[in-house]
């Protein structure tokens, strides 16, 4: 664990929840006042390029598409090849951090980081601090509509089960909450702290504000 707040030393925090919860919105905030930053969304799109612009895709959100639906003959082998693509991503920015000591980061991780496997995830809680972004039950229904009309890279891991004569849309409403469930108790026991979504609400609240409030976490944790 490497959260530290003193000049001169390295800050090293990695944003873990689901699609949706904030991540990447923290991550640009703490990059816009002068933090370094690296977006895994952008490491695994870059990565996964040749074989998005393969069918005209591009962008996080091409990623998605390139996913399709977990319904889709192609997705167990896209989903496949997606995690392939973190684990990769992952294991360089680690190697990096282990290399360089001194060497301070925010990373912003997918939803799919816990499925990275055990070795990956324990490097990285020694060598950042993780931060669980939570979504409470009354937003999860924020996160379905968001994954609905702006759809992200989502590993659904068999949690899509559809049932006879039910929408796609419809499997989602259902299926999601499920997922989220069991992801949480992943994220919680992967992080250092956590924050509630509904605490971060505020749209002017200044990055150097949301970094007090970890380290609040953090030290009442101790």
């Amino acid at each position: 664990m490497a959260f530290e707040s003193n000049k001169g030393k390295p800050l090293r925090i990695a944003l873990i929840g689901m699609s949706g919860a904030g991540k990447t919105f923290w991550t640009k905030r703490l990059a816009a006042s002068g933090h370094f930053v690296i977006s895994c969304d952008d490491q695994i799109e870059r990565r996964l390029a040749p074989r998005l612009s393969a069918g005209g895709h591009s962008g996080i959100h091409g990623v998605a598409a390139w996913m399709g639906w977990p319904d889709s003959p192609t997705y167990a082998g896209r989903e496949a090849d997606y995690l392939a693509e973190e684990i990769h991503t992952l294991d360089e920015v680690l190697t990096e951090l282990e290399k360089q000591r001194g060497k301070s980061l925010v990373l912003d991780t997918t939803g799919s980081v816990i499925y990275t496997g055990n070795n990956l995830l324990m490097r990285l809680r020694r060598q950042m601090t993780i931060v669980y972004l939570a979504a409470s039950a009354e937003e999860q229904q924020l996160l379905i509509e968001r994954y609905l009309s702006d759809p992200k890279p989502v590993l659904w891991r068999g949690a899509f089960q559809a049932k006879p004569k039910e929408t796609r849309r419809e499997t989602v409403a259902r299926c999601y909450p499920l997922l989220l469930a069991a992801r949480r108790q992943s994220y919680e026991a992967l992080a250092h702290c956590t924050l509630p979504v509904a605490a971060l609400r505020d749209g002017t609240l200044a990055a150097e504000a949301f970094l007090k409030m970890i380290q609040s976490e953090m030290e009442s944790a101790r």
